[in-house]
């Protein structure tokens, strides 16, 4: 179900915590898989709890609760805008409207061409950088003005 790279990278992570209390693992082990498959299916997600000898439900509970956590496919680029009040006064409901016109997408909708998916996120911790997006959960982009969100997207086109 998951590469033999990414069971690698997952008993990493569970080498970090006592050998009785392996289900400690469970963020990074659904980030781990979310990576290889760009999202969570109900397949992966118990996969994913039985590897970490948990109940699937937990595991979901865990898929469900945090937003970084894709429980639908997503496009290639998921872009994540803060729209938390700091981001919000900064900036950020500006920044998700013009992507919004831009992409012609809506929060939780995925383009045409399957390219880009754009989520609403809470805080991401960098307010005073606002207003802040998320590429795919792993790269953060601060003070985005139109040009910036116009290069980040033509560079993502390619």
């Amino acid at each position: 179900m998951l590469s033999d790279e990414s069971l690698r990278a997952i008993d990493r992570e569970i080498a970090k915590y006592p050998a009785d209390q392996k289900q400690s693992a469970i963020m990074a082990a659904l980030r781990i898989a979310q990576t290889e498959k760009r999202w969570l299916a109900s397949e992966t997600i118990e996969y994913v709890a039985e590897y970490l000898g948990m109940p699937a439900m937990a595991a979901y509970e865990v898929a469900s609760f945090y937003n970084m956590y894709d429980l639908k496919p997503v496009g290639e680029h998921k872009i994540t805008v803060c729209t938390n009040l700091p981001c919000a006064l900064s900036g950020g409901q500006e920044a998700a409207e013009y992507i919004k016109q831009k992409l012609g997408i809506g929060f939780n909708e995925t383009s045409a061409d399957g390219r880009f998916t754009l989520k609403e996120g809470e805080c991401m911790g960098a307010c005073g950088d606002a207003p802040v997006l998320l590429h795919n959960n792993h790269k953060m982009c601060s003070r985005m003005t139109r040009e910036q969100i116009d290069k980040m997207i033509e560079e993502l086109s390619r």
